[in-house]
């Protein structure tokens, strides 16, 4: 007897759920879970990590005419650190890096004035190449940047805004201008300094730390000194009895605010012999003339230690005169990099390393001796 489809239909029906359901249960159980990537096995590694060390400074070239030679190789050069002779291991040509810091203050002055140092550092930027970036810092009460890295033209201009001012705090502008050229990354870079040297509170500790700082870069630190200008000024002062005419009192910025009659008195020199009975005038100026002595001292190891160049004018003619010279020291210069023997991470922080380096061609003459200072991070 035959079964109707439809009694046929429900059984299949029935089964073909229940095996559905059976499948999706199964699939669910069974998919596969991601699965942690597992941390990779660390392998020893045999290989020998080298770190190299390089030590940085600028070296100035030139033909027994005093004429710059453009064709120096790094073979040419022998660099003695300490004693422990060295290969340079490059050498390079760069535009020059110039910031020009100059002293606008200062109580007790006779030569120093505010338009010389404008034109003596309009001078130096003119005789410097086209290439070159300058910068220019003013100080007296505290250190200020009169012009941001920029071209010669500029930096000419920029020079109007420098302002007179009263004290002279050397040794914090020496700090802010380390700070402000080790802000830029570019090589080559060189510090001028056009002051007397003096600075108003001439405390030891921050005069020290200012040499120190200078002397951990690679920065070459060349200065116009108004030393001599200065001494041979107020020589008279210090005297009791003087043929030479006394010089002004007062700075010419200060004595051009004063009221007419005064200004023409402060400004006359008389001629004579000059009796000076003002027995504290006399105690300051050879409190003033010490002063100079030291100054003049500080700024000689200064431009020794950071292979610059000094130059100490005996007149304004001459001091407009040595600029030409100080520029051409400055383009004179190339970039040698060379890996020092004994690690400076195997130094302690603040040794000092005596660095010179010579030529072994006959036809060129090189300078470069400068002392490097061994910084914290450098350990």
């Amino acid at each position: 007897m035959s079964k109707s489809p439809a009694k046929l239909f429900l059984p299949t029906l029935f089964a073909v759920l229940c095996f559905a359901l059976f499948a999706n249960a199964q699939s669910k159980r069974q998919a596969p879970q991601p699965t942690p990537t597992a941390a990779p096995v660390a392998q020893q590694d045999d290989t020998e990590r080298v770190f190299t060390e390089e030590i940085k400074l600028n070296v100035n070239a030139f033909d027994p005419d005093g004429k710059f030679v453009a064709d120096v190789k790094k073979e040419d050069l022998v660099i003695n650190e300490d004693g422990r002779l060295h290969q340079a291991t490059s050498i390079r040509r760069v535009p020059a890096n110039v910031l020009i810091l100059l002293d606008t203050g200062g109580e007790m002055r006779a030569a120093k004035s505010l338009a010389q140092t404008k034109k003596t550092a309009k001078n130096l930027i003119d005789s410097l190449h086209a290439e070159d970036s300058v910068a220019v810092m003013q100080y007296s009460d505290r250190a200020e940047i009169v012009a941001e890295w920029t071209d010669k033209q500029s930096a000419v201009k920029s020079l109007g805004r420098a302002a007179f001012g009263k004290r002279s705090m050397l040794f914090g502008a020496l700090t802010e201008a380390a700070r402000f050229l080790q802000k830029t990354p570019l090589d080559n870079r060189h510090l001028v300094l056009i002051t007397d040297g003096t600075d108003s509170v001439n405390n030891a500790t921050e005069r020290d730390a200012a040499m120190k700082n200078l002397l951990m870069t690679d920065i070459n630190v060349h200065i116009i000194s108004y030393t001599q200008m200065e001494l041979l000024d107020i020589a008279p002062r210090a005297k009791m009895l003087s043929k030479t005419a006394l010089p002004n009192a007062l700075p010419d910025e200060v004595i051009a605010t004063l009221p007419p009659g005064i200004r023409d008195m402060n400004r006359s020199r008389n001629t004579g012999i000059h009796i000076n009975t003002d027995r504290e005038l006399m105690k300051k100026m050879k409190e003033r003339k010490k002063s100079l002595e030291d100054a003049e001292r500080y700024l000689a190891a200064l431009s020794k230690d950071t292979n610059g160049e000094l130059v100490l004018p005996a007149d304004a003619e001459e001091m407009l005169g040595k600029t030409a010279l100080v520029a051409s020291f400055i383009d004179a210069s190339y970039v040698v990099t060379y890996a020092p023997k004994r690690a400076l991470k195997e130094s302690r922080a603040g040794e000092i390393r005596d660095i010179v380096v010579t030529s072994r061609r006959p036809d060129l003459l090189v300078e470069a001796h400068r002392k490097l200072i061994v910084a914290p991070d450098e350990k």
